[in-house]
């Protein structure tokens, strides 16, 4: 009797389920484009993201425009859908949309939390205390903290990376302006190049590699024009920074306990995404959860480590009486690196999925792939996304190409990734990095000191896309 009962839990439990795989075997996104609902929908995501080009101006946060509009935007999807007579399709679209939105939110959350980690133990201001205490020129810091952001942003994300650099460019370009503005250029340039080949240096590189497009080795078709967009930039942009030597900061930073231990965490969790992916067919996600569990026992150890330490006796500390007063507990807490998170940015990324998704279940999405993909063909189309993305943001162009779901080549689902990871670059609001960067070097890296040099930025986006067309030409086959 018993195990009736539990079969028959067990039975409900999966009819939710089984209606919803039902009803996606079915699904079909009809054209509700010359609806009211529709075209309303359309107005509002415009207005909505004007307001998040405008963050820097008007201080309100990107999150809450977006997430208000995907609401709103999903009521008239419903209201245009069971006007016509359909209340299951809508349900399964968007359930389908919350899931790509899940995998993305908790893969950026854990790689979030390990970076957070590292910067807690003191990693990052290690790395800067080395570059200011250099005494290098102006000209080969600018070199050097491109070289790195390159090389750093395909591990850490490109985000991060900029922030990190920035802060050091700051610190030795003190009151040269022109120095720092440049640095930026070329910094943002550099980690938005470095994360275009590796699955977690951009989130659009990761959508890409989730969604089974682009094998993880795959990406590194990518690295010789990556390297050709940032060097080609950055060769403009050196001509104009002077070879002064500023002065050396000597700074002194330690370490502290199980702060490369974490490294080595960290790059084994990122080989179980690698490996759950490509040879288990599991979601990348997988890999990521895991490995920060694995922090989060470490973190544990920490925890314990600290509180024995914190009731040591102080000798330091002995009062008259000859008693040995406590140190105060200063015990280690993941929790603080799971709160630092971007939140903000999480949050932007939920409103801004659910938001294309919505536009794609009125068909504005199947409009755009039949204009873009058909009638001007794959290769004009994904060299256009970077102009694209360089003005609406890398992130939402990228999941409208993905929900279009245009038949490509390889070499084609690679020449997007480049051209919406780097295109982004040509413009200060185009890509994370550089909305980062500018509020980190507010008023010195603005719109309009990077729009200046646009143009060599646009040089070195064609010099990649011709990199990309002449020595991978084998993938468009």
């Amino acid at each position: 009797m018993i195990k009736q009962h539990k079969f028959i839990i067990y039975l409900m439990l999966l009819l939710p389920g089984l209606a919803l795989a039902a009803a996606a075997d079915s699904l079909t996104v009809r054209d509700f484009t010359a609806s009211w609902q529709g075209i309303a929908s359309l107005i509002i995501f415009v207005l909505t993201y004007s307001l998040i080009v405008c963050e820097e101006t008007i201080h309100l946060r990107k999150s809450k425009p977006a997430m208000v509009a995907a609401g709103i935007i999903w009521v008239f999807v419903a209201l245009a859908y069971a006007g016509s007579g359909d209340t299951v399709t809508v349900e399964t679209i968007f359930r389908n949309n919350l899931i790509e939105f899940a995998e993305l939110f908790l893969f950026l959350l854990a790689a979030m939390t390990y970076v957070n980690t590292m910067d807690e133990r003191g990693l990052f201001n290690l790395l800067r205390a080395w570059l200011v205490s250099r005494g290098y020129t102006l000209r080969k810091i600018f070199w050097l903290t491109g070289l790195i952001a390159f090389f750093l942003s395909p591990i850490v994300d490109n985000l991060t990376t900029a922030l990190l650099m920035a802060t050091v460019v700051a610190t030795i370009g003190g009151n040269n302006q022109q120095f720092v503005a440049l640095a930026c250029i070329n910094i943002v340039v550099a980690a938005n190049a470095g994360g275009a080949f590796s699955p977690f240096g951009d989130i659009t590189t990761l959508m890409v590699w989730q969604q089974g497009l682009v094998d993880f080795q795959e990406f590194f078709y990518l690295f010789v024009p990556a390297v050709v967009n940032w060097v080609v930039t950055a060769g403009i942009l050196s001509f104009a920074i002077s070879r002064d030597q500023p002065e050396a900061v000597q700074t002194k930073v330690e370490l502290k306990h199980g702060a490369w231990i974490v490294v080595v965490l960290f790059i084994m969790t990122i080989s179980m995404a690698v490996t759950f992916h490509q040879y288990l067919h599991l979601p990348p996600v997988l890999g990521m959860m895991t490995g920060l569990g694995i922090l989060k026992l470490f973190g544990y150890y920490l925890q314990k480590r600290d509180e024995i330490f914190a009731r040591m006796p102080d000798p330091t500390t002995t009062g008259k009486s000859g008693l040995t007063l406590e140190r105060p507990p200063h015990t280690y807490d993941i929790y603080k690196n799971l709160q630092n998170a971007e939140w903000d940015t999480l949050m932007f990324f939920y409103g801004i999925i659910l938001s294309v998704g919505g536009l794609g279940a009125f068909g504005y999405l199947a409009l755009a792939s039949e204009f873009t993909f058909e009638l001007l063909g794959p290769t004009t189309a994904n060299i256009l996304i970077g102009f694209a993305s360089a003005v609406i943001d890398n992130i939402p162009v990228m999941f409208a190409v993905l929900e279009m779901e245009p038949q490509m080549s390889l070499g084609q689902w690679l020449l997007v990734t480049l051209t919406a990871g780097v295109g982004g670059s040509m413009l200060s609001i185009g890509s994370a990095a550089g909305v980062a960067v500018m509020g980190q070097c507010r008023g010195i890296y603005t719109f309009f000191a990077h729009l200046k040099w646009t143009w060599a930025v646009v040089l070195g986006y064609m010099a990649s896309i011709g990199a990309h067309l002449l020595l991978n030409a084998h993938t468009f086959s």
